[in-house]
This record gives C-alpha cells, sequence and structure tokens, in this order.
C-alpha cells in the first residue's frame, strides 16, 4: 500500500510541478488544426470511396451489359 500511496503522491507532483501545460490560445489553435485535418481526411477518404464505388459500379455493369 505505501508503494501505492508514493507512486500517487510523485504522480501528483509531476503533472502539478514539472509538466509544462499549454496557454489556452495554443491549445484552440491546435484544436483548430485537428479539426481541419480531420475535415480534409474525411473527404478525401469519402472521395475515394466514391470514386472506388463507381469504378465498380463500372465494371460489374459490363458483365451485364451483353
Amino acid at each position: 500500500m505505501e508503494k501505492l500511496i508514493a507512486v500517487l503522491k510523485e504522480s501528483y507532483e509531476e503533472l502539478t510541478q514539472h509538466v509544462t501545460w499549454p496557454s489556452w490560445e495554443s491549445l484552440q489553435a491546435s484544436t483548430i488544426v485537428v479539426l481541419v485535418a480531420t475535415v480534409i481526411i474525411t473527404s478525401l477518404v469519402f472521395f475515394m470511396d466514391l470514386g472506388s464505388k463507381t469504378l465498380m459500379d463500372f465494371v460489374y455493369g459490363l458483365n451485364g451489359a451483353k
């Protein structure tokens, strides 16, 4: 039990004394970058999926067009 208490105390000290937390402005800027990147990557995957579906519909349509 003493080891657990020591670990918790050391963790608390690490988080309050040694960790450098970002400023509110920096946090907001980073969040915006992540959101924009997420929208771009999601759009890219959507259009790749749409293109592959269109291609597959075309390929499978060739077989039934006899």
